[in-house]
């Protein structure tokens, strides 16, 4: 495809930019969720316990995942939390997880007192390396969890191998990822359970709320179980459940309403995400120095939540990251480098004083912990090469996809200029 510049110059250096209009916003919505919360607020009954949009919910929602069980629940991150309870995760425990990821992964390991093993990244794909994953077993090793990033699905050939080697649960982080597919199956089927999140940012979004998908009807019923006080029953009850623990994590009907609402839009918003990132693709493999996200042989469908790719600066004379994006900026173009180093950052590294930690592991397990959680791969990634663009600029027209190749082409092609202007 031939890219012809409406300017030759980058609007840095007093071109004009390459995007006059701004790519789609997000959430989209229309008279269809405004019927919907009226007939929340009509019902009189704005809870799952007396609504019926909830169970509705869910049954549509296992259908479009291709799931026998989906469980709706107040967030991502309690999605993650009723699966961590329903496998009685706890104290002395070990969880893998990939250090690539948002800080709720790690959060929720931590908020069962277990400890989060974090596994360096491969480069090319984002994604948590299995090879380092089935290294970093112990006979304290629980759960593995890999997380789908971005939508694009992690080798979860080799990940299912090590588990069933090691005879270990897999729960599937599929929060960026409702739709993607491994070898023709929805990400979430693979593993005892997987998470997704609706928070406003997401694909299929109602601001806050996430499900719980199995195949597996005990682990539904142990989810479902915890999420609800203990209670398997879809009522409220003054007796005592099943199990020793549970929480509150159910989803609103309002929720629910919006998310059948947005569900209507889902398929074909995903059609139009999946086809411009592959169209990205392929400009972006004639323009050396940015490299797509990898994906794996076993892929069969990408629900992008991210287009993720790398940047790499001797192609560009040098340039660093934060002058490319800032470049990038200029021509309307918005960027950002993503997640960072979780391993080091100061947020995890305070667990190592936490008391309650420990009183569990110790001091010099907790030392140990951090120098088990060094990913040197992942620290190079986030510090030097990561990009994202966000869903909604998948949105846009083929038109805007060749808009970002021109606007890389351009800043390429003056990235001496850019440098000595800075």
């Amino acid at each position: 495809m031939e890219i012809y510049f409406q300017n030759d110059k980058p609007a840095l250096l007093g071109g004009q930019k390459v995007m006059t209009e701004r790519f789609p916003s997000w959430p989209i919505y229309d008279g269809t969720e405004e019927q919907g919360l009226f007939d929340v607020l009509h019902s009189g009954r704005w809870g799952r316990l007396d609504g019926k949009f909830t169970a509705l919910f869910e049954d549509e929602y296992a259908k479009l995942m291709g799931m026998k069980h989906a469980l709706a629940t107040s967030g991502g991150t309690t999605a993650l939390i009723s699966m961590l309870g329903a496998l009685d995760i706890g104290p002395g425990d070990e969880v893998l997880m990939p250090a690539y990821t948002f800080v709720a992964t790690y959060n929720v390991v931590v908020l069962n007192y277990a400890l989060p093993i974090l596994i360096d990244t491969d480069m090319e794909s984002f994604q948590i390396d299995p090879r380092k994953m089935e290294k970093a077993i112990t006979k304290e090793t629980k759960a593995l969890m890999p997380v789908h990033m971005g939508g694009v699905p992690a080798d979860l050939d080799r990940i299912i191998a090590i588990a069933q080697k090691h005879r270990l649960p897999v729960i599937e982080d599929c929060c960026q990822a409702p739709g993607s597919e491994w070898k023709g199956k929805k990400v979430g089927s693979y593993g005892v359970g997987g998470a997704f999140s609706f928070q406003s940012s997401k694909n299929l979004n109602c601001a806050e709320g996430g499900a719980v998908t199995t195949n597996d009807s005990n682990f539904d019923r142990a989810c479902r179980a915890f999420h609800h006080q203990g209670q398997t029953r879809n009522t409220a009850s003054f007796a005592t459940g099943e199990g020793v623990r549970g929480t509150n994590a159910r989803m609103t009907e309002w929720q629910s309403r919006i998310l059948l609402a947005q569900m209507t839009r889902f398929s074909e918003q995903d059609r139009q995400r999946t086809e411009n990132a592959y169209y990205l693709n392929s400009l972006f493999m004639d323009i050396p120095g940015i490299y797509p996200a990898k994906l794996y042989p076993g892929t069969t469908n990408v629900s992008y939540h991210l287009y993720m790719f790398r940047y790499d600066k001797t192609h560009f004379k040098g340039m660093s990251r934060e002058r490319f994006i800032q470049a990038l900026r200029a021509e309307g173009i918005s960027t950002g480098t993503g997640y960072g180093r979780l391993n080091s950052d100061p947020y995890v590294l305070g667990l190592t004083q936490n008391k309650y930690y420990l009183k569990i592991y110790g001091e010099k397990m907790m030392k140990q912990w951090v120098e088990r959680n060094r990913c040197p791969i992942n620290d190079k990634l986030t510090s030097e090469q990561s990009l994202w663009l966000s869903q909604s600029v998948l949105l846009g027209s083929r038109q805007d996809m060749d808009k970002i190749a021109e606007a890389i082409l351009k800043i390429k092609k003056y990235a001496k200029e850019l440098i000595d202007s800075e």
